[in-house]
């Protein structure tokens, strides 16, 4: 248990990395502390400067709090041996290099063989951590650790400083070491790197034999990569001039020419690739001006990256004749080249070439995610739904959490369904160059024998999608539309969606974000479905649709009519005919309530009126029929007493002010007429 933080109160349970070497085993990694070459003496550490972290809320290390000495200890198969329960985990002894190598094996081990999140990097972390803060007495154990450190703490956003300036003392460090050796680079002045840390002191430097001793158990990156990590860390952050000289000072061309494009120095990143690929335009390389633009004739051999350098120049310039010979130049063997190409056709609207280019990338690099994706996207522009459906099922077996390629393959299964049952004869859709020779196209067009297995299949998607995004309500209006499609219907997702639906959007679309049609169908089926009537204590769709309705749908309904409709058979399948009533009043409220039918100023017109009409006409079937019966609901429930006894009296009222509201203008009228035998029966009787 411990504290991460300055202001954390409660300690919270801590991964941390017990450890200590065999007794008598030394720390010098010979056994006897004496290795062989050993030029520091004991108690005489080297090791590069750990720099602090200097954060407002993050401790410097973990705080660990005291083991109560009182406390007792559950043994069991996994509890910790007695050598290693003694240690106090912010205070462990040094390890021997050896040991530590290990350490440091087993993080890099887990790094390689998990997927790259946060859980991996919390769970690496801690090896490091123990090497440091138990110390060694090997100078590149020590900065191997720092370096494993550094590339955990760049994700962090409170880490990220701390990382990015150990990492940059690192190199400056490895660069001192190595700038009095007499290299080549050295002698003609490209030993020096820009840094804005002081030099590193002689305490924190280290004799080649100290830093070779360990060469081979580390593997450790040599100076060229740890500048190139250093410079890709600066292009991360932003630092893209401090990146650019170290890529420069590396001769890493293609990086160079990417951060001059970055910064908006398009010209200067073109002349940078075309140094590379082409001679001078006069063909004198050795007295080609500083602003030539090199237009010469291709070079002979190539770089060794030379497709990479084509694309970068065709993603500069927009040309897809540079991503074509990158093609070329690679041997058909660079996929990077077809998917510019592809992306290029895509936004152009050429989906037949767009979806060409993409097929040949995945014929070198098949586990592309996103060239998949895009395929999908092409071929659904093509109406080739077969082979979309394809490349999104590709999609997600590669992941499994993109929603956005669910959304897309349940999109492609319905479309792939409407044209099968099509007998409208289309023109055949345009045949891409892979059609007949790819191994790997599978044929999904056999009949099935469930007629709706496309539609189900797009269901489950769709769920899947939902599931991953939870918060989108256009996924989950898909759904509903699709799960209500089915025959029968699935009536849990259809009430699931439209509760989620009304969760996410009741607030700004009010009564608008409730599918009424799809609601009145719902809730007849349910009535249809259960012959017993509605059993509140039984568990099943007919309850989950009473307690959607009551508490999501009613509170949002304000001027639907056909809402307060639903209410209103709904209750009386309840057996509340009070509640069925009061829901068929509001139902002619919210008709009636609407301004301009009286004279027909409405956008409807004589519709308007129509509507106002068979409102009414079914308030007064509701007062004739639910008036009469006895209150099964309230206080007076079981006394006998009928749900309203001037029926009569209100239906001829509703009558009345209708008729006289609409004279003027719909005298004579169907719909006059239908309120004037209404009234009539309601006197008759």
């Amino acid at each position: 248990m411990g504290k991460r933080t300055k202001w954390q109160e409660k300690d919270t349970s801590q991964l941390v990395v017990l450890a200590r070497s065999r007794e008598g085993g030394g720390e010098g990694g010979s056994g006897n502390g004496k290795g062989k070459g050993r030029l520091v003496e004991p108690g005489e550490e080297t090791r590069p400067k750990n720099l602090d972290l200097n954060d407002d809320t993050l401790l410097e290390s973990i705080s660990f709090s005291e083991k109560p000495k009182s406390s007792t200890d559950v043994l069991d198969e996994n509890s910790l041996p007695p050598s290693l329960a003694e240690l106090d985990p912010g205070n462990q002894p040094k390890l021997d290099p050896l040991d530590s190598i290990i350490l440091l094996s087993l993080a890099s081990s887990i790094t390689n063989t998990s997927p790259q999140n946060g859980l991996t990097r919390e769970e690496t972390l801690p090896y490091a951590t123990r090497v440091l803060e138990g110390g060694s007495s090997n100078w590149q154990v020590y900065t191997q650790a720092l370096l494993v450190r550094s590339r955990i703490e760049g994700y962090r956003s409170r880490t990220a400083e701390r990382g990015l300036l150990q990492l940059q003392a690192l190199v400056d460090q490895v660069i001192a070491d190595t700038a009095g050796d007499g290299s080549t680079d050295t002698a003609s002045g490209e030993g020096s790197a820009p840094t804005f840390l002081p030099r590193p002191q002689e305490e924190d430097s280290a004799p080649a034999s100290e830093r070779l001793r360990y060469v081979f158990q580390l593997c450790a990156p040599t100076r060229w990569e740890l500048e190139s990590e250093l410079a890709q860390t600066w292009v991360k952050l932003g630092g893209l001039r401090s990146a650019l000289d170290i890529y420069e000072r590396l001769q890493m061309w293609a990086e160079v020419a990417l951060c001059y494009a970055a910064t908006e120095r398009e010209d200067k990143a073109k002349r940078v690739v075309r140094k590379q690929l082409f001679h001078a335009t006069d063909g004198n390389d050795d007295a080609a001006a500083e602003d030539d633009k090199w237009e010469g004739a291709p070079r002979d051999p190539a770089p060794a990256d030379a497709p990479r350098l084509y694309c970068i120049l065709g993603d500069i310039d927009q040309d897809p004749e540079m991503y074509e010979k990158a093609w070329e130049v690679s041997g058909n063997r660079y996929a990077r080249a077809q998917r510019s190409l592809g992306r290029h056709w895509y936004s152009q609207k050429n989906f037949v070439k767009s979806a060409n280019a993409y097929s040949k990338s995945l014929r070198v690099s098949q586990l592309n995610q996103q060239s998949w994706f895009a395929l999908g996207c092409a071929l659904l522009e093509l109406s080739e739904f077969e082979r979309a459906v394809e490349a999104f099922t590709r999609v997600v077996q590669l992941d499994d959490n993109d929603a956005e390629a669910w959304s897309n393959l349940a999109a492609a299964l319905l479309r792939l369904e409407s044209k099968g049952d099509g007998a409208v004869t289309e023109a055949p859709a345009p045949k891409l160059d892979d059609e007949e020779d790819d191994p790997n196209h599978i044929d999904i067009t056999k009949p099935s024998r469930d007629p709706q297995q496309h539609r189900r299949d797009a269901l489950k998607a769709l769920k899947r999608a939902a599931h991953l995004q939870f918060d989108n309500y256009r996924i989950w209006d898909n759904l509903l539309t699709v799960a209500a499609s089915l025959a029968p219907p699935s009536h849990t997702d259809i009430i699931t969606a439209q509760r989620r639906i009304i969760d996410l959007r009741g607030k700004t679309d009010g009564e608008q974000c409730v599918d009424a049609a799809i609601l009145d169908a719902l809730v007849r089926d349910i009535i249809t479905s259960e012959e017993d009537g509605y059993d509140p204590s039984k568990p099943g769709p007919a309850r989950m649709l009473v307690r959607m309705v009551d508490e999501a749908v009613v509170p949002l309904i304000t001027g639907s009519r056909a809402l307060w409709n639903i209410v209103a058979r709904l209750a009386l399948w309840r057996r509340r005919p009070q509640q069925a009533l009061d829901a068929h009043e509001k139902a002619w409220r919210a008709v009636t309530s609407r301004p301009g039918w009286e004279a027909g100023t409405t956008d409807g017109g004589e519709k308007a009126w129509n509507e106002v009409v068979d409102a009414t006409i079914e308030l007064v079937d509701a007062y004739e029929s639910l008036g009469p019966m006895e209150r099964t609901e309230g206080l007076s429930a079981g006394s006998g007493e009928v749900v309203m006894r001037d029926w009569k009296f209100k239906a001829r009222s509703a009558i009345k002010g209708i008729c006289s509201r609409g004279k003027d203008t719909w005298e004579g009228t169907e719909g006059w007429e239908r309120l004037r035998e209404a009234l009539a029966e309601l006197k008759g009787n």
